[in-house]
């Protein structure tokens, strides 16, 4: 996994600091959650929230995880898709 770069910071009230990165892993970029510059597991998108928690509409990492609201998500996901049609149009010119 190799980073990119920070997609989204936001301080949790817990006071923890969680960073959206951008990262390349297995010739993709995919979105990780680190916590306290701590990487946690998680998907590599923002996954909705069913049912959405008032303005938290989406969440990424698994224990802990963290809420996001659909502007939030929205900025990630639009960030790994730019970076990967870069990579998927290079490919098509080879």
């Amino acid at each position: 996994m190799i980073f990119k770069r920070t997609a989204l910071t936001k301080v949790l009230d817990n006071g923890m600091k969680a960073e959206f990165s951008i990262v390349m892993d297995e010739g993709l970029h995919k979105a990780v959650l680190y916590l306290n510059g701590r990487p946690i597991p998680g998907p590599a998108l923002p996954q909705p929230l069913t049912p959405p928690k008032g303005e938290v509409t989406h969440w990424m990492g698994n224990r802990p995880s963290v809420g996001l609201t659909s502007d939030e998500a929205e900025k990630i996901i639009r960030e790994v898709e730019l970076e990967n049609s870069v990579i998927l149009h290079r490919r098509k010119k080879l």
